[in-house]
């Protein structure tokens, strides 16, 4: 299978995020990527760098605007008297119509949607290199592969188009998803990471041309709470085009494939002809979240559901946090396609 990893991923490194009020230890964190590795070559991936396809398909995600706020924002921050080593917002707008402050710390408000969304020295790299991954494992499926997968870090899928949030800069399957709409190809995308893709959900909510599908954790007591309900279909052209499918939380392996039937079934008849995955595997019973109770095996059972559909896969590394199990998981996925 062919796979995409590059090592400038790891310098995002942030050492904190606060829950509850309290500072943690941020478990997004460099170590993810050797496990994710090892679990991926012993499902038989090889890797390859993925090429720089510069920011234009960035950009055709996320807005200039957000681009430079990311690009910049860490050098402005530390001009700030006793500023903190990481960018952590303390203010946000009410909407996003308020006015567009010209300070560091009003911008880090308007761009960064929560507290675990820290930006660092080398954030910026980590995140570009991140998406160059899943940009080449779409255009691997574009050349004729089958299945591809994207070792991106930090992940994506709490990205909006002008926002970071939850661990995430640059909407990785969002991009993946436009850069095979880009190449003639109807894609769906399919979340199956234990949060909701929210960010992603916000990019297309009003477009008819990608569909968006969710399977994921009960959003009414869990992150991101505001997004992930199942009365939320789209708007204008893209209603119908979106679909939520919230478990309640400590679902187990037969619950949440009965359900992936459901978001299969929507994306044959979306006419897809691909698919990207946004491969959460922090659903795991041991993951340091605890919001569903799929097991390793479980695992296995989705990526073979996914797989009988007969469509190129574009598999996007999202959540799946630090446990004795996360390489397992990765392996038994990968190797169910």
């Amino acid at each position: 299978m062919k796979a995409f990893f590059d090592d400038r991923q790891q310098s995002h490194d942030p050492k904190y995020f606060i829950a509850n009020g309290k500072l943690l230890p941020n478990p997004e964190v460099p170590a993810r990527v050797n496990i994710l590795k090892a679990g991926a070559e012993a499902a038989g991936c090889i890797f390859s760098a993925p090429s720089d396809n510069g920011l234009g398909p960035i950009a055709a995600i996320h807005t200039s605007e957000y681009i430079t706020f990311l690009r910049n924002i860490h050098a402005r921050w530390q001009r700030i008297d006793e500023a903190s080593d990481e960018v952590i917002p303390n203010i946000h707008p009410v909407s996003r119509n308020d006015g567009y402050p010209l300070s560091a710390v009003g911008q880090a408000g308007y761009h960064q949607a929560d507290t675990a969304c820290p930006i660092a020295a080398r954030t910026y790299d980590a995140a570009y290199w991140s998406a160059q991954t899943a940009i080449s494992a779409s255009d691997a499926i574009c050349a004729g592969a089958d299945v591809a997968y994207a070792l991106s870090r930090p992940p994506g899928h709490h990205a909006f188009s002008d926002l970071a949030g939850g661990f995430c800069f640059f909407n990785n399957s969002a991009i993946a998803a436009q850069r095979l709409l880009n190449n003639g190809l109807r894609p769906a995308i399919l979340d199956v990471d234990v949060h909701h893709g929210n960010g992603t959900q916000g990019i297309f909510y009003n477009r008819a041309d990608v569909l968006t599908v969710s399977i994921h954790a009960d959003p009414a007591r869990f992150y991101p709470f505001f997004w992930g309900h199942s009365a939320e279909r789209g708007l204008g052209p893209g209603l119908g085009a979106n679909l939520n499918l919230p478990l309640s939380r400590g679902s187990d392996d037969q619950a949440f494939v009965k359900v992936l039937d459901k978001a299969i079934e929507r994306i044959i008849n979306f006419g897809s002809n691909a698919i990207v995955v946004a491969l959460g595997l922090d659903a795991h019973v041991d993951d340091p979240f605890k919001g569903l109770a799929i097991t390793t095996s479980g695992f296995a059972q989705i990526g073979t559901a996914i797989a009988a559909t007969g469509l190129p896969l574009v598999l996007v590394q999202e959540g799946g946090y630090v446990s004795p199990v996360l390489g397992d998981n990765l392996t038994a996925f990968l190797t169910s396609i």
